[in-house]
């Protein structure tokens, strides 16, 4: 379905998201006081002005409030962040999701009323550091605090062993939810499917049990 997005702020993050919302389908109206981040995005998105989104009438000139969903992906401006955020919140728009530089940041913006907060050098620095830190991590996203989905490259270790023998959940915990073997996907996969070398398992674990399981089998002949 096709949804009306805000988005205040054309750095990277909001000029990359801009992108990402309309290639997939999405009207996005885009926002910035900086002429020549505007002039980049004007033949991307479906409306871009150049305004001050901490002036509380450009907002509602804007119709702001008419948006389902409001990004305030404004970076290295904390002051003009939080007053957007605080702004768009009083318009009473349903849905506001804000850009946060820090943790001290991101509190402020909880307790103004932003309604999610992502921390994106964060998340991807995580992300990163995961990858980098296992042989056989691909990829990783951060469910919560303690649990991670993680894309795991099947080491030799566990070559022509069906699920049931690996028992992957007993052991350590974790849950495989899928099994990629080149381009097919093998969703919900059974107890008797076998994993090969070179296999990507997606699976979901606390961090603790991912690193004992990556540990084991990276060992293991």
């Amino acid at each position: 379905m096709k949804k009306q997005f805000i988005v205040l702020g054309l750095g990277r993050f909001g000029s990359s998201l801009t992108r990402a919302l309309i290639n997939n389908g999405h009207e996005v109206l885009a926002v910035d006081k900086n002429e020549n981040l505007v002039q980049e995005m004007s033949t991307i998105a479906t409306h871009v002005v150049q305004a001050d989104c901490t002036d509380k009438s450009v907002l509602m000139e804007l119709g702001a409030s008419n948006f389902s969903h409001a990004i305030v992906a404004i970076g290295e401006d904390l002051q003009a962040s939080i007053l957007t955020t605080l702004l768009l919140k009083e318009l009473h728009v349903p849905q506001v999701t804000a850009k946060a530089k820090n943790d001290n940041h991101g509190s402020v913006l909880s307790k103004i009323g932003a309604d999610r907060i992502v921390y994106p050098e964060r998340d991807m620095a995580t992300r990163l550091g995961n990858q980098l830190s296992s042989d056989n991590i691909i990829d990783s996203i951060e469910l919560s605090p303690d649990y991670n989905l993680v894309e795991i490259k099947a080491p030799e270790s566990m070559n022509q062993k069906t699920l049931q023998e690996l028992n992957i959940r007993a052991e350590y915990g974790c849950t495989v939810i899928a099994i990629k073997t080149g381009s097919d996907l093998n969703i919900s996969p059974m107890a008797e499917d076998t994993i090969c070398t070179g296999d990507m398992l997606l699976l979901i674990g606390s961090n603790e049990d991912i690193r004992n399981l990556e540990s084991d089998y990276g060992k293991k002949k």
